[in-house]
């Protein structure tokens, strides 16, 4: 499922057991149902973690033998339902990220100098990983805000860019300077003290540019892109 969990999953498993990463190889099984649902995205990380870290305490407490399957899982069963009469005050979620990010403008020129985004992602199991999905979120998120769009003809519903350069996704080469920094904030709820550093990282870039965009020149966008005419090129 990408992500870098398999990475994850690996620093776990080598840190609990106290071997070479390099002996350990990380295999998807897909015979066995656990009958719940996905482990992908904002929890990967949190849900991995956590089975994988059980699975070594297992494998210790048994000898760690050969041809022996250990299992471990982590499992989130003290949260509440919205509503719940019994729980005024509900937990909803297991973890909590936050983030935020700024938007520099040239004054002159009002374009994008530099963004700054700070994200609590708890413990950084990998900080290289999770450097590289905060700037790769901050690009993403800038087409999203000043160039990307995907119109359609309204009586059909057809798209009517049809080429993948026609929608003003933003290139590689115009990649905007970008400062990220992680923060940790650990609770002894989560295993390895990790939170998810995923769509939160693309969250708060579009407010971050319609602010600052604000702060230039006094209007308020309200419509996206906020940059129609700007090319993705430039």
């Amino acid at each position: 499922m990408g992500q870098g969990v398999h990475t994850v999953a690996l620093q776990v498993a080598a840190q609990e057991l106290g071997i070479d990463p390099n002996r350990i190889e990380v295999i998807v099984d897909t015979t066995r149902e656990l009958g719940f649902g996905q482990t992908t995205g904002s929890r990967g990380t949190l849900m991995a973690a956590g089975s994988v870290r059980n699975a070594c305490v297992a494998a210790l407490a048994g000898g760690c033998q050969p041809d022996v399957d250990y299992e471990g899982e982590h499992l989130v069963d003290w949260t509440h339902h919205l509503g719940d009469p019994d729980h005024p005050n509900p937990t909803i979620h297991s973890a909590f990220g936050y983030a935020t990010q700024l938007v520099v403008i040239d004054r002159e020129t009002g374009n994008i100098e530099r963004v700054v985004a700070i994200h609590d992602v708890g413990k950084a199991v990998n900080p290289v990983l999770c450097e590289g999905q905060i700037e790769g979120s901050v690009h993403m998120g800038l087409g999203y805000a000043l160039t990307e769009d995907f119109p359609s003809d309204p009586a059909t519903g057809f798209p009517t860019n049809m080429t993948l350069r026609s929608l003003g996704i933003l290139r590689a080469r115009t990649c905007h300077r970008s400062t990220s920094n992680s923060s940790r904030c650990p609770s002894r709820s989560r295993p390895t003290e990790s939170r998810a550093s995923v769509e939160i990282g693309l969250v708060p870039t579009a407010p971050a540019v319609a602010a600052a965009l604000r702060d230039y020149d006094g209007q308020w966008r309200n419509s996206l892109p906020m940059r129609p005419k700007f090319s993705a090129d430039d």
